[in-house]
């Protein structure tokens, strides 16, 4: 038996040849909405989880347990194609500006590529994020958690998140580090400590708590602000100011850090290894009705046989952390949801849950670290010093010890560094192939969750929306629901017009109309989806393969060679498209900096 309600509605988009034509036009703006009354307009929470894959939560075909994830699904849609962008900043960028990431400046991460327009490495002047779009239509603006689409020097302040629309920001501005001392850490515009914050004192400080944490606080005062408005109005109908709530969770990015008690509640799930836990997760993907039926499985990665035995313990240890640092997550979400019911909000909030990339195969902290790390001294931190470091060689615990690498460490404490690596990463995204910096469907493939009592039509309930999904359709979404208008500039730059479409129909059962296929670049891996058919290729020489989506989700059978005026059609789109979206010209045909990127690798990249 399912653990949902196996519910499922086949939208139908429009046909191959018509959005393939669409790719070569530019895009105009759309008329904007009819502004919904202010007292039924939804506050909208987003909430983004990092370097996960498409079946680790419960409702996606997960052992992890998620039951406040679980429930938000049983309760509302699951999508079963949405995407990311494929990495950490490209997501981000895209999914808080309604653009292709290059058409925001963060066509690759937060470090420029000399003056291509796609590659600023941090938001372009024009576009605009959710927040500056809900603003000026009376939303209150919270954002909490790793904001990574801008870097962490003072210099790049103007695309920090309190100038790009939100009221207020907890969070990490650097895509990676300690979750017990997260570098970059800020309250508002102010770097601060787990030590030194005068407006958060926990017992312990462990960074996805403190995220959920000042969430809810955030939630808190907000309907406290609401309450008093309302009584200084009593006389007028003015109703409660709405909010928008973007949450990005760290969790599960590595370091592989998690709390004792949350790990200890996966010990001995994965000592079976890879092969086993990737064929329960296959045979639960199907029983859900998340791929067809007879869907097949994508190939293995590593095998747990080839595995040293004496490194099966480190190996399951690392699942185990790493599905403890989802359990703690989904922990937090309840303390979010919960604070919402309290305030007798959570009828009227569209909550949104997706994550940002696919699992991630990155070897980091896998191997061991230089021998003098192992005997540094360092001095302790103290309360003010700020943690320099996002990873080792040379990092330290902010008590003065030394951070550890390697198989004969195992994670989970403040002093290891430690990714989980490709065999489990590969379990993660089962049934799907590659992973976290492709755009195979392992590297962009998300689910997407969306609650909302008030908005989606009741009888839906626990369905599966089968119809292909974005995140450049979350600001058009917003902006919907809304009744926002996009300006015709922002500081004097031209704000281009949002990609995507928004979502509503579907919250209606209705089928989503999109003029246009969905198109993907990152580190020259590259493909567009039209309709049935998937055109993809890993770099930027890589040769094109050509899936039937409906047949082959796995991407196990390229018909190229077999359909090559399709294959050329469609290529002829995606050439289009990324000349129009700033993608080209792109870095990646520049020996030198080609030669630099390999030298650096995506392997230690956040």
């Amino acid at each position: 038996m399912s653990l949902l309600s196996r519910k499922s509605i086949f939208f139908s988009g429009v046909t191959a040849a018509s959005a393939t034509l669409a790719a070569l036009l530019p895009r105009a703006h759309a008329a904007p909405p009819a502004p919904a009354s202010a007292s039924v307009r939804p506050n909208i929470l987003l909430i983004l989880s990092d370097d996960m894959g498409f079946s680790d939560i419960g409702c996606y075909g997960g052992e992890i347990r998620t039951p406040a994830l679980d429930r938000l699904a049983a309760r509302g849609l699951r999508f079963t194609q949405f995407y990311n962008g494929a990495r950490c900043c490209p997501t981000r960028a895209s999914l808080l500006t309604g653009l292709y990431a290059h058409q925001a400046g963060v066509g690759l991460m937060v470090n420029p590529r000399g003056d291509l327009p796609g590659y600023r490495g941090q938001l372009v002047d024009g576009c605009l994020t959710i927040a500056e779009l809900l603003r000026p239509a009376g939303y209150a603006t919270y954002a909490v958690g790793k904001w990574h689409v801008a870097p962490s020097t003072p210099g790049a302040r103007a695309n920090w998140p309190l100038q790009r629309g939100f009221d207020r920001f907890y969070g990490t501005l650097a895509g990676a580090g300690s979750y017990y001392d997260p570098a970059a850490l800020c309250r508002g515009n102010t770097f601060i400590t787990p030590e030194n914050d005068p407006d958060y004192k926990p017992a312990r400080f462990y960074y996805t708590d403190a995220i959920a944490d000042n969430a809810v606080r955030f939630l808190r005062e907000h309907a406290a602000a609401n309450a008093v408005n309302a009584n200084a109005a009593a006389a007028t109908a003015t109703a409660a100011k709405p909010f928008f709530m973007y949450v990005a969770f760290t969790a599960a990015h590595w370091p592989l850090h998690a709390l004792p008690e949350d790990i200890a509640r996966y010990k001995g799930r994965y000592d079976a290894g890879f092969e086993t836990v990737r064929a329960e997760r296959h045979r639960r993907v199907r029983e859900l009705g998340l791929v067809p039926p007879d869907a097949r499985l994508g190939p293995s990665a590593r095998n747990w046989t080839d595995i040293p035995a004496a490194d099966n313990a480190w190996e399951a240890r690392c699942m185990e952390t790493y599905a403890a640092m989802i359990d703690r997550m989904d922990q937090g979400i309840a303390r979010i949801v919960a604070q919402l019911e309290t305030d007798g909000q959570l009828d009227n909030t569209l909550i949104l849950f997706l994550q940002d990339n696919g699992a991630c195969a990155e070897t980091t902290g896998r191997q061991p670290g230089p021998a003098k790390d192992a005997h540094a001294h360092y001095k302790p931190l103290g309360a003010d010093g700020l943690q320099p470091k996002v990873r080792p060689p040379g990092m330290q615990t902010r008590d003065g010890r030394p951070v550890r690498t390697g198989a004969d460490v195992m994670p989970g404490p403040d002093d290891t560094y430690i990714a989980y690596g490709p065999g489990w990463a590969n379990v993660s995204n089962t049934p799907f192939r590659e992973y976290k910096h492709w755009v195979h469907e392992g590297g962009i493939a998300t689910p997407l969750i969306a609650h909302w009592p008030a908005g989606i039509r009741r009888d839906l309930g626990g369905t599966l929306v089968h119809a292909p999904g974005h995140i450049i359709d979350l600001a058009a979404t917003c902006r919907d629901l809304a009744g926002a208008t996009v300006p015709a500039a922002r500081g004097g730059a031209p704000v281009p017009p949002l990609e995507g479409v928004s979502l509503r129909p579907a919250f209606a059962g209705e089928p989503l109309r999109r003029a246009a296929p969905l198109c993907w670049e990152h580190e020259g891996n590259r493909a567009i989806r039209d309709g049935q058919w998937k055109l993809v290729a890993k770099g930027a020489k890589g040769a094109w393969e050509l899936y039937d989506m409906e047949a082959d989700r796995a991407e196990l059978d390229d018909l190229a060679a077999r359909r090559p005026d399709l294959a050329r059609r469609l290529a002829a789109a995606w050439e289009a498209w990324a000349l129009r979206a700033k993608v080209k010209p792109w870095p990646w045909d520049d020996q030198p900096r080609r030669a630099a990127r390999e030298n650096t690798g995506p392997q230690g990249s956040s």
